[in-house]
C-alpha cells in the first residue's frame, strides 16, 4: 500500500520532447522526462502502454513506457515512431502548444509494480505534465523594419515573432521570390518541432475604404522551433505592384500595416493538418518600414506618394 502511496504522490516533470519526422498520421517521438517520488518506497515499474491526451480530452496518441525504478528523480526516455490515433485531438494539443503559455497532457495507463519480495501488483499509472506552451510565439514587436500595432504594443516585446531584417528584390528570383529576409522565433517551451515548409499569407487589412487584401506569400524552409531562439531565412512572393499602391495612396510614411495567417505546413510532400489548423487560427500584425527598404534599391518612396496623388 505504501508502495501505491508512493506512485500516487510522485511528479512527472517532461524536460525535452522532440516531435520529428512528421506525416500526415505519425511522428517520431524523443521524450525526457523526470518522475519525481518523495517516499521512502522506491518500487520498480514494468514497462507499459500510455495514452496521450491534451487535458481531459480523447487520447491523441500511445508511448510505451519504459521500465523504470521509482527513486526520488528517476529519467524516463521515450524514443519511438507514434501513430496519431485521434487527429482532432492531436490538432487541439498543438492549437494548444501555440496559444497557451503552459499545455497540460494527461498520461494515463496501467502497469506491474514490483516491491522487494512482495507479490508484483498491478496500477492505475495516471499522471498530468504540465509543459511550457508557446503563447506569443508569433506575436509582433518592435525591431529593425517593423513596428508593433497599436493593439499590440502591450504583449511581450522581447519574446515575439520578428522581422529582424529584409529586403526588396526588384527583379525576382526563378522561384518568384522577391523578398528575403530572416525572422526571430523565441521558443520558450521544452519542446524542439519538425514543422516542413510553413507559408503564411501576407495581407494588407481592410480600411473604410477597401477590403482586406492578399499581397503575397512568405515561407519558412525546413522550419524546426528548438527551444531558445531561432532566426530563420524567410522567403516572400509579393505583389510589388500593391505594394507600391498602398504606399503611393494611404500608407505614404513607408510604414506598411501586414496581417500575417498561416496557410501551410509541407513535410516531404506531406500536408499537415495538425500544424496548418493550429497555424490558421492565428492573425499576426506588423507593420514593416517598406519606405526604407524601397530607398535601399535606389526607389523613392516621397516620389511614390507623390504620384499616387493621395486617396
Amino acid at each position: 500500500m505504501s508502495s501505491h502511496n508512493g506512485i500516487n504522490g510522485s511528479s512527472l516533470t517532461v524536460t525535452s520532447l522532440v516531435l520529428s519526422s512528421p506525416t500526415s498520421n505519425s511522428f517520431h517521438l524523443l521524450q525526457n522526462s523526470t518522475i519525481g517520488n518523495p517516499s521512502r518506497y522506491h518500487p520498480q515499474l514494468d514497462a507499459f502502454n500510455a495514452s496521450l491526451a491534451l487535458d481531459g480530452g480523447n487520447p491523441y496518441a500511445y508511448i510505451q513506457i519504459p521500465a523504470i525504478r521509482a527513486t526520488r528523480q528517476a529519467i524516463s526516455i521515450v524514443d519511438q515512431d507514434v501513430a496519431i490515433t485521434d487527429l482532432a485531438a492531436f490538432t487541439a494539443y498543438n492549437e494548444a502548444v501555440l496559444n497557451n503559455e503552459e499545455v497540460k497532457v494527461d498520461v494515463n495507463g496501467r502497469t506491474g509494480l514490483h516491491e522487494g519480495r512482495l507479490p508484483t501488483t498491478t496500477v492505475d499509472y495516471r499522471k498530468t505534465a504540465t509543459m511550457k506552451g508557446m503563447k506569443n510565439l508569433l506575436s509582433s514587436n518592435n525591431l529593425y523594419k517593423q513596428r508593433a500595432y497599436q493593439d499590440c504594443l502591450g504583449l511581450n516585446k522581447l519574446t515575439g515573432f520578428n522581422v529582424t531584417s529584409f529586403e526588396i528584390k526588384l527583379e525576382p528570383e526563378e522561384d518568384g521570390t522577391n523578398m528575403v529576409g530572416e525572422v526571430l522565433i523565441p521558443n520558450p517551451s521544452v519542446l524542439t518541432l519538425s514543422m516542413g515548409n510553413v507559408t503564411f499569407l501576407n495581407n494588407l487589412p481592410a480600411t473604410p475604404t477597401t477590403p482586406r487584401t492578399e499581397i503575397g506569400t512568405s515561407t519558412l524552409t525546413n522550419l524546426i522551433l528548438r527551444p531558445g531562439p531561432n532566426n530563420i531565412p524567410m522567403r516572400s512572393v509579393i505583389n510589388q505592384t500593391l505594394v507600391i499602391q498602398a504606399i503611393s495612396s494611404t500608407y505614404k510614411d513607408g510604414m506598411l500595416p501586414v496581417e500575417i495567417v498561416g496557410k501551410s505546413a509541407v513535410y516531404e510532400g506531406q500536408s499537415l493538418s495538425y500544424f496548418e489548423k493550429a497555424l490558421q487560427g492565428l492573425t499576426q500584425k506588423v507593420v514593416l518600414d517598406v519606405g526604407s527598404a524601397l530607398k535601399e534599391v535606389g526607389l523613392d518612396p516621397a516620389a511614390l506618394a507623390a504620384f499616387g496623388g493621395g486617396e
